[in-house]
């Protein structure tokens, strides 16, 4: 009887919160990486799993962003150096046996691309209460320039530039995918 009624209140309490659920508003949300000095967000419901730096097998004739093919859980996937992909130079993973910052933020699996991203180091997790979009986008004549991976650009409570970067266009973006040097 006590398992009936407690069965019960968990299907009441959970009813309450699909509810509640619905009429939240929800609130973007990133995992914050750094490259080369500059601040990064990632949407996390377009970021797949982080991994530590892994021994890559290097790809010949490959751009120099593509670092190489890493077996991680299994399963192969293509390499890209986030920072030099972006002009930023290459990102400095230090010596074998010293603890590394550096991690690959695999891409979500449900965009079909077996690839992670190569970042110098996780700053964390990001919200829409943590940041300030800033006014600086559609406006600029520079965002002409910008590729369409390139979201909004938000700032922190220290005046710190995140510049938010769209995964799932990532993927599509055709130089993106041309990594044949």
């Amino acid at each position: 009887m006590a398992d009936r009624e407690a069965l019960r209140e968990l299907h009441a309490r959970l009813a309450e919160r699909l509810l509640a659920a619905r009429t939240q508003e929800r609130v973007a949300s990133w995992l914050a990486v750094e490259c080369r000095g500059h601040g990064l967000l990632f949407p996390l419901q377009q970021a797949g799993e982080i991994f530590p730096l892994v021994p890559l097998l290097p790809v010949p004739h490959a751009r120099p962003w593509f670092v190489g093919v890493a077996n991680l859980r299994g399963g192969l996937h293509g390499v890209v150096d986030l920072a030099a992909f972006l002009g930023f130079g290459r990102t400095e993973a230090t010596r074998e046996g010293v603890r590394d910052p550096a991690r690959l933020v695999v891409l979500n699996p449900s965009g079909g691309l077996n690839c992670a991203l190569l970042v110098e180091r996780l700053a964390g997790l990001r919200n829409e209460t943590q940041l300030q979009r800033d006014g600086a986008g559609a406006e600029d004549p520079q965002s002409a320039v910008r590729p369409a991976f390139a979201g909004a650009l938000y700032r922190d409570a220290e005046g710190r530039a995140w510049q938010e970067i769209l995964l799932s266009a990532l993927a599509d973006d055709p130089q993106f995918l041309a990594i044949a040097g």
